[in-house]
């Protein structure tokens, strides 16, 4: 299945089925569990991971196809820590994937590990974990003497503590106290920086979905809504917001599947990355603050789609790093490059 199709598919069950008031109950529950069910039924949060892992198969940039529509619909479900990362890294490390379909999760703390015996026991805290409450398996790396580890821990023998972003999504605080868990040391290119990569744009790819879905609606609203017998999108003030918007959340999804186009045939590059959430870090809040301008005061009234979309722009665009911290990095590293490469390196991003 090409990503469009991979995209229409899960689109068009997210707008069967991920309506406003399931988002909103899902902000005060926790989650979804019934959306959950329908999209694990597809495969679709097991996509890129490899089938002989238990996953369903597909690129990184497939796995982007499917997040852009979560983004898009602001699906209150774990689907980019299920595969994109939690997934990957069970899958290098060899450790088993969960039967069940239940969800997965991930983040990165100071974790250390110790043997015990024949067991293998985890200790540290770990905060703002994804849905770790409604977690089958949390996936974290974890330091011990022989190296970096990845681990598989159980839910119910962890200490949670809930907590939220400003979307109202599940972030919690994961404490491990001598805890036994699965483990395996950590392959090749499997550590903090490439989780962290990863995590960067699948939150690229979330802001390209809600930054398009906010342009539709916004454009929607202001050719609607008449005032002086006119659509007021037709008022130059008004159209000059819509034009913003529209910049800018094309401008996020075309650095999202750049990065996610130059990664099908293997890992996310750092540059690519980099880019990607710096743009879309930056256009989440400037498509917000559009989207307000050009809908007044029906855009902060709970009854209405923005608000739900603008939070969640607000609160990806500063997990794994925001754009202060990612623009610094990429500066940092395009010098240290030299002149000869600026040119080479900024011009082989591929779009379709």
């Amino acid at each position: 299945m090409t990503d469009e199709l991979l995209s229409s598919a899960v689109g068009e069950l997210l707008a069967d089925r991920c309506g406003r008031d399931v988002v909103a109950a899902a902000e005060r529950t926790g989650w979804a569990p019934e959306l959950w069910a329908a999209l694990a039924e597809g495969g679709f949060p097991w996509v890129s991971v490899p089938e002989q892992a238990g996953g369903v198969g597909g690129s990184v940039a497939d796995a982007c196809a499917v997040l852009e529509q979560a983004g898009r619909y602001a699906a209150p479900v774990p689907v980019a820590e299920t595969g994109l990362l939690a997934g990957w890294l069970l899958a290098r490390a060899g450790l088993p994937i969960p039967t069940g379909g239940g969800p997965l999760t991930t983040a990165h703390g100071q974790v250390t590990l110790r043997a015990d015996g024949r067991a293998w026991r985890a200790s540290g805290e770990v905060r703002r974990v994804p849905w770790a409450r409604s977690a089958t398996r949390i996936v974290l790396l974890a330091d011990a003497p022989d190296g970096l580890h990845v681990v598989s821990v159980d839910p119910a023998h962890a200490r949670i503590q809930p907590g939220a972003n400003l979307a109202g999504e599940p972030r919690d605080t994961v404490r491990l106290d001598d805890t036994e868990v699965e483990r395996a040391p950590a392959p090749d290119g499997v550590d903090a920086p490439a989780l962290e990569l990863r995590g960067a744009l699948s939150r690229s790819a979330l802001i390209a979905g809600a930054g398009r879905r906010v342009l539709d609606i916004t454009v929607a609203y202001t050719n609607r809504r008449e005032q002086f017998g006119r659509p007021v999108a037709r008022f130059q003030a008004v159209a000059a917001h819509l034009v913003r918007l529209a910049e800018q959340a094309e401008a996020a999804a075309m650095a999202a599947r750049a990065a996610a186009f130059n990664a099908a045939t293997g890992e996310p590059e750092f540059v690519d990355v980099a880019a990607a959430k710096t743009v879309a870090s930056e256009a989440a809040g400037l498509i917000a603050a559009a989207a307000h301008q050009a809908t007044g005061a029906m855009g902060m009234t709970s009854e209405y789609e923005l608000g739900q979309l603008t939070r969640r722009l607000w609160s990806w665009r500063e997990e794994y790093g925001g754009e202060r911290t990612w623009s610094t990095r990429l500066g940092a590293t395009l010098a240290d490059t030299g002149a000869d490469a600026l040119w080479p390196t900024i011009a082989r991003g591929a779009h379709r």
